[in-house]
């Protein structure tokens, strides 16, 4: 990143910091009186940074978990209800309470698609919480205690048995996402894992975060 770069790494951690701060690239190009193109660059790279190490951090774990999927992109198509519903990415999350939330972006919600992914993250005999989708079921005849929670049925809460971790990541994903008023495809997974990071040094100094995430990797 350096050895070809025209501007200074004084200057490359000014524009770290900004994008720590969330601030757009049009505004950060103001601030630092460079390019537009310039600050797009970096934030790319910052991104893709973020990617790898998202990926490193995944890991088989136990303890108490709330799954659940949701779906990004486009408005609902009038008449396309629920799951798969057209036009949207489907993505999958995971959330260790008291731990981190991970994302996968899947081709669909299936029972098929999905188990490999918590069989690969959440080791037997843990604690996993969902809300009534199908795609769950059999989640106790491999090796998982299992609750779930029926909105359907106006049911949110009771106790312990909720999936309020995971809605909350799915909440700020999308709120985050939404200002940018449509991302290419090709570049929505890497402003999806820039989500779940935020999320999950929410209460941590995001710039010292990151200055470790970015420099130790390059």
């Amino acid at each position: 990143m350096y050895k070809y770069s025209k501007i200074s790494r004084y200057k490359i951690k000014k524009i770290l910091k900004l994008f720590c701060e969330d601030l757009p690239a049009t505004k950060s190009a103001k601030i630092l009186e460079l390019n537009r193109k310039t600050i797009d660059r970096y934030y790319n790279i910052f991104r893709e940074q973020i990617l790898k190490h998202s990926k490193m951090q995944v890991a088989r774990l136990g303890g108490e978990f709330e799954i659940d999927e949701s779906y990004f992109g486009a408005h609902r198509v009038r008449g396309k209800r629920g799951r798969g519903a057209a036009g949207k990415v489907p993505v999958f999350g995971i959330l260790k309470r008291d731990g981190n939330v991970h994302v996968t972006i899947v081709k669909d919600c299936s029972k098929e698609a999905l188990m490999p992914i918590i069989k690969g993250q959440i080791l037997e005999e843990s604690t996993i919480y969902t809300d009534g989708w199908k795609a769950y079921d059999g989640l106790i005849y491999n090796g998982y205690e299992h609750y779930r929670i029926f909105h359907s049925h106006n049911e949110f809460a009771r106790g312990k048995n909720h999936v309020n971790g995971i809605e909350s990541f799915w909440s700020f994903a999308k709120r985050r996402l939404a200002k940018f008023n449509g991302i290419a495809s090709h570049k929505f997974l890497l402003h999806l894992k820039e989500s779940e990071v935020r999320f999950n040094y929410r209460n941590n100094n995001f710039f010292d975060i990151m200055l470790d995430v970015i420099f130790k990797h390059l």
